[in-house]
């Protein structure tokens, strides 16, 4: 069951099969808001709110590819951006930067995925090149013997694969607003996405190279503040209506494979 019976609320979350059950209550927003108790809680909301803008941000530079993940990544990358604004040791509490270009490797290799994480469905190695400096890159995938590389866990008939390129900022605490703003806001969560053709799962597909290319327009305003991230994903599909292969939703994975 969900909903709410006599303060008590029951909601289920993606990626768990169990019901939640969570009690109603606690302090009001008034007394957070103002009371002197409540000082070391205003800050932690304060940074939370810059974690959960560095979160929305890093899953929309995912281009879209996180839409086959099997579950809710956006808690997680929350997660994330807590662990990174911890480690300013030098600003107070409730002001301190999120630096994600400080520590990269914390999202190279992120999955999309917990039940069949990429490395899994897709047995090859693919090859990339990551040009920063134009916000391009390059993935070279090694020629696919379907039976061997590919484990299609529903059985359809297609499979296409995916690269997105996309780009996160480093925030920090703006005084004048009370808030945490991107230092580029215009590159704060900007993405761009190649989507391969799709190939049957029966089949030897040759080698491929897939490129992407952030907006032009955004190029010119990169700085050092900016962390350039490329995913893959792959997608599996079915036969639609006009006899086109047509996606399936959540029949497939990806990740991120580079971070720069």
């Amino acid at each position: 069951m969900t909903g709410s019976i006599q303060g008590v609320s029951f909601y289920t979350l993606k990626g768990s099969d169990k019901v939640i059950m969570r009690t109603k209550g606690g302090a009001t927003k008034k007394q957070i808001a103002h009371s002197p108790k409540f000082e070391n809680t205003r800050k932690q909301n304060m940074e939370f709110g810059g974690c959960s803008k560095f979160g929305a941000k890093a899953r929309k530079a995912f281009g879209g590819l996180h839409r086959l993940a099997d579950y809710n990544i956006l808690p997680v990358l929350n997660g994330i951006g807590k662990s990174l604004i911890k480690l300013d040791t030098v600003t107070e509490v409730g002001k301190r930067n999120l630096k994600l270009t400080e520590n990269k490797e914390i999202l190279e290799g992120f999955n999309f995925n917990r039940n069949y994480p990429f490395n899994t469905v897709v047995r090859i190695s693919p090859q990339w090149v990551v040009k920063r400096d134009t916000l391009q890159a390059t993935v070279t995938i090694p020629r696919i013997n379907t039976d061997i590389d590919l484990l299609n866990i529903q059985k359809l008939p297609f499979f296409r694969l995916m690269i997105a390129i996309g780009t996160v900022s480093n925030l920090s605490y703006n005084e004048t607003k009370s808030e945490y703003k991107p230092l580029v806001p215009d590159l704060h969560g900007a993405s761009n996405t190649t989507t391969g053709e799709w190939h049957r799962t029966q089949s030897i597909v040759p080698e491929q190279i897939l490129t992407v290319q952030q907006n032009e327009e955004l190029v010119a305003e990169l700085t050092d503040d900016v962390t350039v991230l490329l995913s893959m994903a792959i997608e599996f599909g079915n036969i639609g209506m006009t006899d086109e292969p047509v996606e399936v939703q959540y029949a497939g994975c990806g990740k991120v494979i580079a971070v720069k």
